[in-house]
């Protein structure tokens, strides 16, 4: 609920603002980087206590859920990914269920974990106010994280390329495609060059925009006072699907990518 002290678009900003330390170039968004790590160990640590009890009896729920999202992940791969390499299922299955849960925090109503963050630093004296502590719970929302995600991407779509057609496969990639002509490897190289960059700005811009759009509604929805938590049950119910499918096509493409860079013709 937005408090006395703050106005409705102060409320809105420091929703938006990250928990910063350093200055410059040198800014690290701790909040994000905090919360992107634990729910990676969150996901390592589920799925290997999942493979660890795993037995050919009767699963159990937990267990019953991991394999289906692993046969799914493992029947998309194999159905996008033409090529043969032991790394594309797990970097797959990675990126789907990160994704996913970095996604899902954005159900959580938004005052809750930030406001238990600034009051608590307030209370162990940490902080004069506690509007000066910021924490933003979806790292999603943060145009680093999914550029850090795509430009993973982007590395391996290049590793990738050299590893199956060689420096001179790719090389002749970039220079005789779409025109099959020495003298127009310059044009060329520069339309493959745009089209190769455009895949991580894609793919990052897509994942930040559609969960920032989404956060900023939950916001907006947490200014309406008594009447914030149906609506937020109502729009989280119908988010569901968004996060998930966010989470799915970054997957998706990463594989059709990765299928492409491997593809000798």
């Amino acid at each position: 609920m937005v408090s006395g002290e703050q106005t409705a678009t102060e409320y809105i900003k420091h929703h938006l603002q990250n928990g910063q330390i350093g200055s410059g170039f040198w800014t690290w968004n701790v909040d994000t980087i905090v919360w992107s790590v634990l729910l990676g160990v969150l996901f390592l640590w589920s799925f290997r206590a999942v493979a660890k009890k795993a037995s050919t009896g009767v699963p159990g729920k937990w267990q019953c859920f991991v394999e289906m999202i692993v046969e799914f992940v493992d029947k998309s791969v194999r159905e996008s990914f033409h090529g043969k390499d032991k790394l594309i299922a797990p970097l797959a299955l990675t990126i789907f269920v990160w994704i996913f849960l970095m996604n899902l925090m954005d159900l959580i109503p938004v005052d809750w974990l930030p406001s238990a963050a600034m009051y608590g630093a307030y209370w162990l004296g940490f902080v004069d106010d506690p509007h000066d502590v910021y924490m933003k719970v979806v790292p999603t929302t943060d145009l680093n994280t999914t550029f850090a995600l795509s430009l993973s991407v982007f590395a391996l779509i290049i590793i990738y390329s050299i590893k199956y057609k060689g420096l001179k496969g790719f090389t002749k990639e970039m220079t005789l495609t779409p025109f099959n002509h020495w003298a127009l490897a310059p044009v060329n190289l520069v339309l493959e060059s745009i089209t190769l960059l455009a895949k991580p700005a894609s793919l990052a811009l897509r994942l930040f925009g559609n969960l920032y759009a989404g956060e900023l509604i939950f916001i907006l929805i947490a200014m309406m006072g008594l009447f914030q938590l149906p609506a937020h049950f109502i729009w989280a119910a119908f988010h569901i699907i968004v996060i998930t499918l966010q989470a799915f096509i970054f997957m998706m493409l990463t594989i059709v990518y990765l299928s492409m860079a491997s593809s000798e013709h």
